[in-house]
């Protein structure tokens, strides 16, 4: 069965070296990216819960990345 999620709004999330992630609002939610392979999306309640869950899981020290709304 295909899902028809849409993306109303995405957040990039750029740190010191480029774009690390995203954030993008479904319709039952937000859902964090990262750029890095290993990882598995997960859909959160809210924007700022998904851009704290992407943050968490960037390597220890890489700081807090500003989030641009497109």
């Amino acid at each position: 069965m295909m899902s028809d999620t849409r993306t109303a709004h995405t957040w990039v999330a750029m740190g010191p070296a480029g774009a690390v992630g995203a954030v993008l609002k479904e319709d039952a939610g937000f859902r964090v990216r990262l750029i890095r392979e290993d990882w598995r999306p997960h859909l959160y309640p809210s924007v700022e819960v998904a851009k704290n869950a992407l943050v968490a899981a960037l390597p220890t020290g890489s700081g807090r990345p500003e989030f641009i709304e497109h």
